[in-house]
């Protein structure tokens, strides 16, 4: 099933959509691992890739001391091992669990954020990404790319944004903040043409908060109001949903007839 170049993966459950991922993306990367030295690979830091990372960790024939990793984003001025620090996030849940060759992170206490976003850039050059693993945003954003800052040709690869409120209100609303005062308002963020540059693409987005914005990245024109209609132009790119989050597809007529 698929939208434009978007091939879409409906589970019925969260956690059977999370074993979907990862059995594709542990099957990409014993497809690359053996045809190149290194995988590198940009993991997303959300409680929507909790199922995911649980799984992929445990998945057979994956040769982690070949894989560099990268993350997306990450807030700025959040403690290093505070639990919504995005780096930390990973690193509990997979990095601390796997022999993996290197861990890239965003430094979001440096102090000069824009030269930290330029050494991450320069690392992503060094290190053409294979593999990104990402989500979608209750706003539609990838990453931290929120609709007014998300340029499909941004010239940034790694950038500074303020984030929107309706951003800064998914971090409470997935229990991550208890307050909306308490979310940063400024974070580091790949950028779209970044993102895009992976040669393959995952995407996992469970959950009935998501539905308007699955909705939104099927049946809107792709244009930057929705940051996640671009992922109908990536060649390579898989969206998992489960059932809630696919809760108003039946709304657009051309994907009922798919």
């Amino acid at each position: 099933m698929k939208v434009d170049q978007l091939e879409i993966n409906i589970s019925e459950t969260r956690q059977q959509m999370g074993e979907a991922a990862a059995k594709a993306v542990a099957g990409k990367i014993r497809e690359i691992q053996d045809t190149k030295e290194f995988v590198n690979i940009i993991f997303a830091s959300a409680p929507s890739q909790n199922e995911f990372l649980a799984t992929l960790k445990d998945e057979p024939g994956i040769q982690w001391e070949k894989i560099n990793a990268f993350h997306m984003d990450e807030y700025i001025g959040i403690a290093a091992d505070a639990p919504q620090n995005f780096g930390y996030f990973l690193k509990v849940r997979l990095f601390d669990h796997v022999p993996v060759r290197s861990v890239s992170y965003l430094d979001g206490n440096a102090t000069d954020p824009q030269q930290e976003c330029d050494r991450y850039a320069k690392l992503l050059r060094e290190n053409p990404i294979d593999i990104v693993c990402l989500g979608i945003g209750e706003n539609g954003h990838l990453a931290f790319n929120d609709p007014h800052v998300a340029f499909f040709d941004d010239p940034l690869e790694v950038k500074v944004v303020e984030l929107d409120d309706a951003c800064r209100q998914q971090q409470v609303n997935d229990e991550c903040f208890d307050t909306f005062g308490e979310v940063p308002q400024t974070a580091l963020t790949l950028t779209i043409p970044t993102l895009m540059k992976a040669k393959y693409a995952f995407c996992i987005v469970p959950g009935e908060k998501k539905a308007q914005a699955i909705y939104h990245t099927l049946a809107e024109d792709i244009q930057e109001a929705y940051p996640s209609t671009i992922l109908r132009k990536h060649p390579h790119a898989i969206l998992f949903i489960d059932q809630a989050s696919s809760g108003k597809l039946k709304e657009i007529s051309s994907y009922s007839q798919a």
